[in-house]
């Protein structure tokens, strides 16, 4: 591999790894959020703190080379994340704590090599399949596990409503691959944004305005927007662009482990022994599918 590649590389590696941190601090921004302000004017002040900032990109975002038909399936994408992916989310950390919300999101590299399957025929090893088996039993456990208090009233209900917009997340990662080649990573950032901005504004009407001023709940929503909304996706937009989806994909085992510790050093949160095992057994799942034996000998899996 050449210098170019190796640091072109290098660059993808370290933007996906800034865009894993900012979108684990998102759980955490969006608990303080949703503690002043009704989910739904949470998620559109979000869209819309993020869709003034890309004017300043106009330029950048007309950029693209459209082919016939390319709208229904960036109408799809956009549904997939953010439409369906913040409302699973908004509703999950309504249920759960930040730390079992982040811990789900283990499983999207997993996810991303099933819908991958479907989507784009790529192949699907046995040893992916069991790993999935594995990291979702965690999961199980991990909801199962915890009992119900002030950061997590619901975790069962609220887990199984986070694995869902994972599902959502896998399936728009997949697309967005498709789509890198002929569109920018901030066309790739600002249309979804966009499309969520549209499709939130009825559920924000019919849902309870504010009634007052808040500065640290205004506070997050600007963090979401501006930092997450648009830090973190251009960040992985643009890196997915470069490196393989399911490699783009393993970066989200970061997400636990940094959503853990801020929900630790931030909210206080603490998880109970049996769910530290279970989140043992979700990076056990990972770490079958991500590793191949051949020849007796253990090596790291680069499948794509």
């Amino acid at each position: 591999m050449s210098n170019l590649s190796t640091s072109i590389s290098l660059r993808a590696m370290l933007t996906l790894c800034l865009a894993m941190l900012l979108w684990a601090s998102s759980f955490i921004a969006l608990k303080f959020a949703f503690a002043s302000y009704d989910a739904m004017f949470v998620i559109w002040a979000r869209m819309l703190t993020a869709g003034v900032c890309f004017l300043f990109f106009i330029k950048q975002i007309m950029r693209f080379s459209y082919q016939k038909g390319d709208w229904k399936l960036l109408s799809v994408m956009a549904f997939l994340e953010p439409c369906l992916y913040f409302i699973f989310e908004a509703k999950a950390l309504a249920n759960t704590s930040a730390s079992q919300a982040g811990a789900i999101t283990a499983l999207l590299p997993l996810l991303i090599a099933i819908i991958a399957y479907f989507m784009l025929g790529e192949r699907i090893t046995k040893r992916q399949l069991a790993g999935f088996l594995v990291a979702f039993s965690g999961v199980l456990v991990l909801s199962f596990g915890g009992d119900s208090n002030v950061h997590a009233p619901n975790p069962l209900w609220g887990n199984f409503l986070e694995f869902l917009a994972m599902c959502c997340a896998a399936a728009y990662s997949v697309l967005l691959k498709r789509f890198s080649v002929r569109y920018s990573a901030v066309f790739l950032t600002a249309f979804p944004a966009i499309v969520g901005l549209i499709f939130f504004f009825p559920l924000m009407l019919a849902n309870p305005w504010p009634t007052h001023i808040d500065v640290v709940g205004l506070g997050a929503i600007a963090y979401l927007g501006v930092v997450v909304t648009l830090g973190a996706y251009l960040c992985y937009n643009y890196a997915i662009a470069i490196v393989p989806v399911t490699i783009a994909g393993a970066f989200g085992n970061l997400i636990p482990v940094f959503t853990v510790l801020l929900a630790w050093f931030i909210l206080g949160e603490r998880l109970t022994n049996i769910q530290f095992l279970a989140c043992g057994i979700v990076g056990l799942g990972v770490i079958v599918s991500q590793y191949k034996v051949k020849s007796g000998v253990t090596t790291e899996s680069t499948e794509s």
